[in-house]
């Protein structure tokens, strides 16, 4: 019968992620981290300017198990030593999901281990961790990836606040749509700050933050259309346009709001650490901001790794520690779910 689970200290949780292009599967003994192991789709997703659902789920097929044994021989381990099994039940591509959560239950229900069925944005917070393993609430959370963007009040483990969040499209999404526009290729964050790297922040885009009521919330879609506006107009009078100025206006305008925010939060709130997950973290204009104003405020910052910001299975081991010493452990008809609110 499966149940009746005996719980440890410093359990071994095998982590796995497959809510988009990335199948990846992480071992951590706690908070410690053994090792991190991803295949990803993203050459083959390239081919068509973005992730097609169906490539990504038979993607995912192909390689859940492959990147599985590569975690454990790179830990040394074999199944047995495992006391529970973490994986992405949401929010992604539904197929996708479907591909490791079915892989995740097979392999706890045959070890007689607790499942844990995380929330993939609660991964991308809880990738703090991978750097301070003894961080503690409180503190500020910024998440911003291609499918979210909010500033929460992380209170304890297990509850936060949400400050602002977007009203509509995720900065990440606004990214990968404006380097399509650019003539970019997938995946576009990463493209677009190379090429930003050459350009100047010369050209006025509208800022993403509206001020609500003494507080505020994002909207991506105003910036991307300005974006896709300046450009077809340009194209249409038959200027020439500075892509790399183009980019860094974009970069700029999409970016400050968020470290600024994420500051005044701290400061309004009198708490002392700010913490930041999602691929968007992994921008290096986004973590000089934040640093430099963190520095000029005294404030704490804690960013992941780079590595760490995209997606991953080692943050959705360190959330399934998390949810493992709180006891939360999901039942064999726990279900994928393409979207889950904040």
């Amino acid at each position: 019968m499966y149940g009746n689970f005996q719980t440890k200290n410093e359990p071994v949780i095998l982590g796995l992620e497959s809510s988009c292009d990335e199948t990846a599967a992480a071992i951590v003994r706690g908070r410690s981290l053994i090792c991190s192991e991803i295949i990803s789709s993203a050459t083959e997703q390239a081919k068509f300017g973005g992730v097609v659902p169906e490539i990504a789920s038979r993607a995912h097929t192909d390689a859940v198990d492959e990147v599985t044994r590569r975690a454990l021989s790179s830990a040394h381990m074999t199944v047995r030593d495992l006391d529970a099994v973490a994986v992405t039940y949401g929010a992604g591509l539904l197929g996708a999901l479907l591909v490791g959560l079915s892989f995740a239950k097979t392999l706890a229900y045959s070890l007689n281990v607790p499942l844990i069925a995380v929330n993939h944005i609660r991964g991308h917070m809880a990738a703090a961790y991978l750097t301070d393993p003894e961080i503690r609430p409180p503190y500020i959370t910024l998440l911003a990836s291609g499918g979210h963007t909010a500033i929460l009040h992380t209170k304890t483990e297990l509850d936060s606040a949400v400050l602002g969040g977007t009203c509509d499209d995720a900065a990440g999404e606004a990214f990968d749509k404006v380097a399509r526009t650019l003539g970019l290729e997938y995946p576009g964050g990463v493209n677009i700050e190379r090429l930003a790297r050459s350009g100047r922040p010369c050209i006025k885009f509208p800022s993403p933050l509206i001020r609500r009521d003494g507080g505020f919330a994002f909207s991506y879609s105003g910036l991307k259309t300005a974006v896709l506006n300046y450009v077809h107009n340009a194209e249409q009078r038959g200027e020439e346009i500075n892509l790399a100025d183009v980019a860094c206006s974009f970069q700029h305008a999409a970016v400050d709001p968020l470290a600024e925010q994420a500051v005044r939060c701290a400061k309004k709130l009198g708490v002392r650490t700010i913490v930041a997950g999602g691929g968007v973290v992994a921008n290096g204009y986004l973590r000089s901001q934040l640093s430099s104003l963190c520095n000029a405020n005294n404030l704490r910052l804690i960013l992941p790794e780079k590595k760490f910001c995209t997606d991953n299975a080692a943050m959705i081991a360190e959330e399934g520690y998390t949810q493992y010493r709180h006891g939360n452990f999901s039942s064999m008809d726990v279900n994928a779910r393409a979207q889950i609110p904040l």
